[in-house]
């Protein structure tokens, strides 16, 4: 029988009998702390979408409290949504993003991807976010997956050559989003993945990158990647103070983050602040780099000061 309201998991028990008891039909799940408010906030926008969407199950579970599911789905922030089928994990989302959660819900529970046409203002809409996404970086990969985890051939063959040149290139994972997914294709009359964008214009798939590195040309095209050694140098340098953590001064996402965030705040410090969840090559290389193997970690003009209890003790 569907929920009439949101659930709450208080145990690892109690999560796997909801698990199991939603079968085929949708159950999201919000990972969530009592000290984030952006959990709050989403938990009043569960509250809202239980009551247009009986079909689907909604628990929130608090992630600290029951670490034994958190730690088997890999939950390192809050809020973070996992979705599951069949008592199958289909999908994750990682933030405070309620219109994003309220699409994947719709999306999920109606059993279909996206319908195959539409009026024109959204797609208007979405060649606008298109024009945006293929500019975000001069060299801009469209993959399935990411560089850190590939999930395909063909997109970890792309990844070899561009790395292998040690050329600088952002990517956009086109598995996570089926709308831009199926539009890419259309905007850019060009069928299948990966595609590779240079300043804005579709240089082609992996075939024309082989010809472009064959001759010489790809080099050329796309700047160079800076070391990720000159990389942290400079990131460790970017302000006198900068604290390295999960989340940003408007959101921590974990409870020592959010401590030395008060404790810096009530100190009144100048002090710029880098998400780690953002980058996944910062967070692991930062770790070798400076020798500390937790987050957060606090730099004063580019010397390691320490995490959480050092900063308490100065």
């Amino acid at each position: 029988m569907a929920a009439a309201a949101v659930l709450e998991a208080g145990s690892v028990r109690h999560f796997e009998e909801l698990l199991q008891k939603s079968d085929k039909s949708l159950l999201v799940v919000h990972f969530w702390a009592p000290w984030a408010p952006q959990c709050s906030q989403m938990n009043e926008v569960m509250a809202e979408l239980v009551k247009v969407q009986p079909g689907v199950t909604f628990v929130k579970l608090e992630a600290e409290a029951i670490p034994e599911v958190s730690e088997k789905y890999e939950i390192t922030s809050v809020p973070t949504f996992l979705f599951f089928k069949n008592s199958q994990k289909i999908d994750k989302l990682d933030g405070a993003h309620a219109p994003e959660l309220t699409k994947r819900v719709q999306r999920h529970a109606s059993n279909a991807s996206f319908p195959a046409t539409s009026n024109s203002a959204p797609k208007e809409d979405l060649n606008e976010r298109l024009k945006k996404l293929i500019n975000v970086a001069p060299c801009m990969l469209f993959m399935k997956g990411s560089p850190q985890e590939p999930r395909c051939g063909f997109s970890r063959q792309i990844l070899d050559i561009l790395n292998k040149h040690k050329l600088q290139f952002s990517s956009f994972d086109i598995l996570s989003d089926e709308v831009v997914r199926q539009g890419l294709k259309t905007f850019s009359n060009w069928p299948t993945y990966p595609q590779l964008y240079i300043n804005g214009e579709l240089i082609g798939g992996l075939d024309i990158v082989k010809e472009l590195e064959a001759s010489g040309e790809l080099e050329t095209m796309c700047p160079k990647a800076q070391s990720l050694e000159d990389r942290l140098k400079a990131l460790i340098n970017k302000a006198s103070v900068i604290l390295f953590m999960k989340g940003n001064k408007q959101m921590a996402k974990c409870g020592f983050s959010r401590q030395i965030l008060e404790i810096l705040n009530n100190a009144g410090v100048d002090y710029e602040t880098f998400d780690i969840l953002e980058d996944e090559e910062v967070r692991q290389g930062l770790k070798s780099y400076s020798n500390w193997p937790t987050y957060p970690q606090l730099y004063v003009k580019g010397e390691l000061i320490g995490g959480l209890d050092i900063v308490k003790v100065a």
